[in-house]
Parts: C-alpha cells; sequence; structure tokens
C-alpha cells in the first residue's frame, strides 16, 4: 500500500519505456529517434523525437493505469488519515475513561467527606445541647433540695413554737419564723424547669437528600452548535464566524472557538502540521478573529458549548477560503549591501551580505547567475543613487540632467515576489523608514533588466520617494515621472487589478488614494522595491481592503486625473 505513491510519482519508470523496436526495423529518414538517426519508434513504445528532449507518445492504457494508481494512492491516503483518526480516538477513548472516573472517585470522595463533616458537626451539636441542658437542670435540681432542706427545718422549728405557745417569748419566737419563712430560699424558688427534655429539634429528616442522592447522574452535556455559514464572513484579513443551538439551553454558560490554517480544502485532516488555537469564554454565538494573516489558502473552524461543568461536543468542522496574496522575499538576487530577513530589508554599508554572496557564488549560486535561470523576482533595491556615480538629477523631478552619466552598478534584483500576478486583484504594503534616503515600490514585469531602475522603462511602474538632497514624492512609469501633491505616508497599499489593468496606491492607514496608473499589462507582473540608505517592511497575506474594493469601484467607472502617467 505504501508503494503506489511512489509509483503514482515516477510513472516514467513504466515498463519497456525506453526499449528500442527491434533491431532489422527499417526506418524512414527525417527527424531523429532516440535509438539511431530517421530512426521510426517500434509500436506501443516510447520515443523521443531528436535524440534528446522533447514529447513522448505513450503506451496504450498506460494513461488510464495512471489514473488509476492516483485514484489507489488518494483512496489509500484517505484510509490511512481513517485509520490513524481512529487509533487516536480508541486512544482518547482509554484517556478520556480514566479522566473521568479519575473525577468521579474525586467527586464521591468529596462528597463523602462533605457528609462526614456535616455528621461530625451535627452530632457535636447534640453533645452540646445534651451538656448545657444537663447542666442547667442539675443546677436547678441542686438549688431545689437546698431549698427543700432549708423548708424542713423551718417547719420542724415552727412545730416545735407552735408547742410552746403558752410561754411569754412565743410571740417573738414567732415573729423569727415567719420573716425566716419570708426569706427562705423556698418561697424564691422557681418550680419550673429552665429547660426541657425534649430534644426533637435535633431530629434531622434526610428523605429530600435521600432522593436527590438517589437522583445523582451524569450532568447533561450541551448540545452541538452548528455553524453558520450563511453568517459568517471572510474580508478585511478579518473572520466573523456564527453558530447557533439546535435547541435552546438556558444552562450553557459560554463557548469554546477552535481554528487552524491549513492548504487542504474540504473537511479537516486528522494529521495536520498547524495546531489548533482555542478562544475560550465567548458568551454569545457570534465571533470575529481580526488582524489575521492569511498565509495559507484556508482555514478550519469548530466551536463548542460549555456549562458550568462540562463541555459538549465540537461541531462539525468547517473549511472557509481565506483568499489573499501571499508572497515571500529571496534574498538570493539582492544586493550585497542589503540584508534581507523574511519580509524585511534592510540597507546594510558594510556589506552585511558580502560573505553570503561570496559563498553562493563559490556554490554557482550567486547573483551573476543567469536572469532565466534566477527564481521569480520581483523587487528591485538601489544600492547607491545615480549622484553618487556621477549623475546629476532635477532636484525637482527627479529626473537625469545633462552631464557625465555613468551606469549605476547598484540595480540588483531583489525578488520580493515569488508569485506571479496574472489574474485577479491582489493588494499587500509596505512600511519603510523614513529616514531612507530613497525608496520606491511598484510592480514590475519579470523581464525587467538587471540594471533597470524602477520606473524608468515600460516594464515598470512605481511610486518614488526622494529624500537626497531634496525630497519629492512622484510616480513613474517609462522614464516619465509625475509629482504627487499628497503627504507622503509611512505605508503604502498597492492594489493590482491584473484584467483591468488598474495600479493603485494607497496611505494604507487612512486608505486615502495616492495615485493610480491605467495599464494594459502585457505579461505577469511582479510586486517590486526599490531602496537606499534605508530599509523597509512588507506585509503580505493582505486581502483587499472593502475600502479599497469600494473606492476602485468607484474610479473604475470615472475617468481620474490620477491616471494621466500610464
Amino acid at each position: 500500500m505504501s508503494q503506489l505513491p511512489a509509483m503514482a510519482a515516477e510513472p516514467r519508470r513504466a515498463p519497456d519505456a525506453w526499449a528500442p523496436s527491434a533491431p532489422g526495423t527499417r526506418r524512414p529518414a527525417g527527424r531523429g529517434w532516440l535509438g539511431g538517426q530517421g530512426a521510426e519508434p517500434a509500436p506501443g513504445r516510447w520515443a523521443l523525437p531528436g535524440g534528446c528532449g522533447g514529447t513522448l507518445t505513450a503506451v496504450p492504457g498506460q494513461e488510464a493505469l495512471r489514473k488509476i494508481i492516483t485514484t489507489l494512492a488518494v483512496k489509500n491516503e484517505e484510509i490511512q488519515n481513517f485509520i490513524y483518526a481512529l487509533k487516536q480516538m480508541l486512544q482518547n477513548v482509554e484517556d478520556n475513561s480514566a479522566r473521568v472516573q479519575e473525577d468521579l472517585e474525586g467527586e464521591f470522595q468529596s462528597l463523602y467527606a462533605l457528609l462526614d463533616e456535616l455528621k461530625d458537626n451535627m452530632l457535636m451539636k447534640i453533645k452540646q445541647d445534651r451538656a448545657s441542658r444537663t447542666y442547667e437542670l442539675q443546677a436547678q435540681l441542686a438549688a431545689c433540695a437546698k431549698a427543700l432542706e432549708s423548708s424542713e427545718e423551718l417547719l420542724e422549728t415552727a412545730n416545735q413554737t407552735l408547742e410552746t405557745a403558752n410561754n411569754h417569748d412565743f410571740p417573738q419566737a414567732a415573729k423569727q419564723i415567719k420573716d425566716s419563712v419570708t426569706m427562705a430560699p423556698a418561697f424564691r424558688l422557681s418550680l419550673k424547669a429552665k429547660v426541657s427534655d425534649n430534644m426533637s429539634h435535633l431530629m434531622v429528616d434526610f428523605a429530600q437528600e435521600r432522593r436527590l442522592l438517589q437522583a445523582l447522574a451524569f450532568l447533561p452535556v450541551p448540545s452541538t452548535p452548528e455553524i453558520d455559514l450563511a453568517e459568517s464572513l471572510v474580508a478585511d484579513n478579518c473572520v466573523t464566524l456564527a453558530w447557533r443551538m439546535p435547541d435552546e439551553d438556558s444552562k450553557i454558560d459560554h463557548y469554546v472557538l477552535e481554528y487552524r490554517k491549513t492548504n487542504f480544502e474540504g473537511p479537516p485532516r486528522a494529521k495536520e502540521d498547524q495546531p489548533w488555537m482555542v478562544i475560550e469564554g465567548i458568551k454569545g454565538t457570534e465571533y470575529t478573529l481580526s488582524g489575521l494573516k492569511f498565509d495559507m489558502k484556508y482555514m478550519n473552524f469548530r466551536v463548542r458549548a460549555c456549562n458550568k461543568a462540562v463541555a459538549g461536543e465540537f461541531s462539525e468542522p468547517v473549511t472557509l477560503e481565506t483568499r489573499a496574496f501571499m508572497f515571500r522575499l529571496d534574498a538570493s538576487t539582492s544586493h550585497q549591501n542589503l540584508r534581507v530577513e523574511d519580509l524585511s530589508v534592510e540597507w546594510d554599508a558594510t556589506g552585511g551580505k558580502v560573505q553570503d554572496v561570496k559563498a553562493r557564488e563559490k556554490d554557482g549560486k550567486g547573483r551573476t547567475a543567469s536572469p532565466a535561470n534566477s527564481p521569480a523576482r520581483g523587487a528591485q533595491v538601489c544600492a547607491s543613487p545615480p549622484e553618487a556615480l556621477g549623475q546629476r538629477l532635477d532636484p525637482d523631478t527627479g529626473t537625469r540632467l545633462r552631464g557625465r552619466a555613468v551606469p549605476s552598478p547598484c540595480q540588483r534584483p531583489v525578488p520580493a515576489g515569488d508569485t506571479l500576478i496574472d489574474a485577479d486583484d491582489h493588494y499587500w504594503e509596505v512600511r519603510y523608514d523614513r529616514d531612507s534616503k530613497a525608496f520606491g515600490v511598484g510592480v514590475a514585469y519579470r523581464s525587467l533588466g538587471k540594471f533597470d531602475q524602477l520606473g524608468k522603462t515600460s516594464a515598470s511602474w512605481c511610486l518614488h520617494l526622494n529624500n537626497w538632497l531634496q525630497v519629492s514624492f512622484s510616480a513613474k512609469h517609462a522614464n516619465k515621472a509625475k509629482v504627487l501633491d499628497v503627504p507622503v505616508p509611512d505605508c503604502i497599499g498597492v492594489y493590482c487589478n491584473f484584467h483591468e489593468g488598474f495600479l493603485s496606491f494607497y496611505n494604507a492607514r487612512t486608505k486615502q488614494l495616492l495615485h493610480t496608473f491605467k495599464a494594459k499589462f502585457a505579461q505577469p507582473v511582479l510586486p517590486a522595491f526599490m531602496v537606499w540608505c534605508g530599509s523597509f517592511h512588507v506585509s503580505s497575506g493582505l486581502q483587499v481592503p472593502s475600502a479599497v474594493k469600494c473606492l476602485q469601484k468607484r474610479n473604475s467607472t470615472a475617468s481620474s486625473s490620477n491616471a494621466s502617467l500610464t
């Protein structure tokens, strides 16, 4: 199964592909074929015209076999991906089962601990109440016993005094007994118990709690959301995703959104290089991702609902196209005084690239390679201004004046665009250092000469900023320049509509139109840049902003003075 893709990748190794015809076969004169000048290919064999690279004649049925092999290889990859997904799901079942079992045991242990704590507290309450009541009753009992003893003594004394009623001191004794009775504890003692012996207030009835415990079950999982593609939108390097719940659920607390970039159309694959990015705590059923860089063709999205304790299943993933113009800088053909890192270019007067250039030249990959063999290039960087080489420029227009004109050896291509523009409309931005002595941005044909300056020939269009001696900001094409009476922005947006022939430049921050070229592009173009004694940074992977689309639509139906320079 693993050999099928290899067969599809090397169809030229089909049996008898290069076998010569049988000996003795007579071949008419004419263009040469492999196996001898003037030879004719044997039936059912591959033949190569001219004895070198050329068109091959296929064996009958081989193309159909190639299609079968490709279909089998694709199907094998799908099955392998599904097997990988099933194995991953099996592992997830084990892991998730262990996790929820551990969680369940933990919850029950927590419940047991809570019940034990409640039991201890309630038992302590009973003990405290019993001790308090026992103390009060015992104290009251002791007081009553003492009062009774005192009362009995008084009673005995009174009886004895009564027997001596005829004595002359009887009145005095009777008065003393009367006073003693008045002050006796028995008459000041309450004969009502201070506390009750009823403990019913400490009785419990766990019937309701028992029913609740018996009703304990696994939490209801929220329903799976459904992503609403009709309400979702991709525009201005932002993605707005909308979804809805199949049923109303008041217990949903928030949503979790996950997304990742991919170059594959259709349902998300099990194996992807890009990880899922997570956004949590979304309260509504819509979310906007802004400030994205669309450096891949598509994005996968999925969402799930969560209540206070558990998360539901992810929705069916959807794939949205994130169409944008993505290109990169190729440092292999840049000037030796330029340091190119990713999408940034910086002038380095110390020749920071010299060692790298020498190493490339040693390997046969230096800048002196033929342009025909170079990768697609779309940027130029001027290493030195014409003035530094004996050329004199008009300070207002930047055009060359009469005088000693020395060809500038600094016009080296810096390939910013490794992707040709041959259809549709595209947009990118460039932010440059305001202290740069000179800077240019635009587009150029791939055929632009190695030493051609941007805007000097009919093969390139650009905006040019000259900070050398005197500041000028102009649009250039075919050695013509038009001075622009607009503020010079530090970040320029470039819009190119290949079919309609529009090349427009905007203030990237305010979307103010700076200039528009109206041209009929005869061949594909590439982004083009130049810089001297400065730096710039390119932002690719951008969509055409809505504001730019609106302005272009408005300007395409009306003539503009900005389009006079073509």
